[in-house]
């Protein structure tokens, strides 16, 4: 058997074709066999520049090739579910990119379906968590070098007030909070290892795109809190802290872990701070190694898919919080 899973790229968006696809096509068990656009045109232009071997102009025939076994759905929010669920139906392994969907129930019905079928792999593309980074931060954490965990602080922005943009139209699924506030969610419950208890947050809306453009929020995990700003209209910055009894831990680039230069990571202990600079790597490569090999494997993918419905959940609570004024349990 080979040991390198074909893979299908669900349409040319952005993400997959300056930072996936080139990834993935370095990585060790992954071969990009096609890609569809919604125009044969525009797939056949992409699939030359990034050499790739077949192109469709539409999603539906890229869906019936036979030999692909593996959907990378970097579609539009609103898209992600219908076409993650075509996919499992004809038979492939998805791999969706974040958030899983419009809503936890939308999530959920994509968990149902993979659940009928338990033959096929499904994931959220939740990169940052592969980074060996995350991996390190989570270990310190759990070996309780810092002591007892306490609380994070994470901030994420950028600046786009771009109309045109789909992180823009509130209609599909944009906003800050479905774009990168989930991040700081994600950490915050992958590192505590469970599930918040209430969380409070407070959103502005943008006037004309009526899209979320600030979003602060608090979550709390019973034995500690983590607290986070996201924002579409600020200065473009990241960072996470991770405050423990005895120590913390801080990552400088949390999210978009550049490829180009070693990641840095803080480690303090008392009056001590320790810099731990990490090998070069592509976390995208990572992510699609590791989800190629649990196929190869018949294995469980890194993170489970109900993991991506819980985030919506909280998602979810942050904006009720914001229109009640109230804790809201997620």
């Amino acid at each position: 058997m080979s040991n390198r899973i074909r893979w299908g790229i669900l349409s040319t968006a952005k993400i997959g074709t300056v930072q996936v696809i080139p990834a993935m096509q370095q990585g060790e068990h992954c071969e990009i066999s096609a890609i569809a656009s919604r125009t044969l045109d525009q797939a056949e232009q992409t699939a030359a520049e990034l050499g790739i071997p077949r192109a469709y102009g539409s999603y539906e025939e890229l869906l019936a090739d036979p030999d692909i076994d593996a959907i990378y759905n970097p579609l539009p929010n609103h898209l992600h579910v219908p076409w993650s669920i075509k996919a499992i139906e004809a038979g492939k392994h998805v791999l969706c990119e974040k958030p899983i969907g419009l809503s936890s129930s939308e999530g959920q019905q994509l968990v149902d379906c993979a659940a009928a079928h338990p033959e096929l792999k499904v994931m959220e593309a939740f990169m940052y968590r592969h980074h060996p980074q995350w991996q390190l931060a989570r270990k310190l954490v759990t070996d309780g070098t810092i002591g007892e965990l306490r609380t994070i602080q994470s901030f994420f922005s950028y600046f786009n007030d771009d109309p045109q943009n789909i992180r823009n139209q509130s209609e599909i699924g944009g906003g800050g909070l479905m774009d990168i506030g989930c991040y700081p969610i994600s950490l915050s419950r992958f590192i505590f290892g469970e599930e918040p208890q209430r969380v409070s947050g407070i959103v502005e809306y943008d006037s004309e795109l009526g899209t979320d453009r600030l979003a602060s929020a608090t979550l709390d995990f019973g034995r500690g809190t983590s607290t986070f700003t996201c924002s579409t209209q600020l200065n473009p910055y990241q960072r996470v802290q991770i405050h423990g009894t005895q120590g913390r831990v801080e990552i400088e680039i949390p999210f978009n872990a550049p490829i180009d230069r070693p990641c840095r990571v803080w480690h303090q202990t008392g009056a001590d701070i320790a810099e731990v600079k990490l090998d070069l790597c592509n976390q995208y490569s990572i992510q699609g190694d590791l989800f190629s090999l649990a196929i190869l494997n018949n294995t469980a993918v890194p993170t489970p898919l109900t993991d991506a419905v819980a985030n919506m959940k909280v998602i979810e609570a942050i904006v009720e919080s914001n229109r009640s004024g109230a804790w809201v349990k997620p």
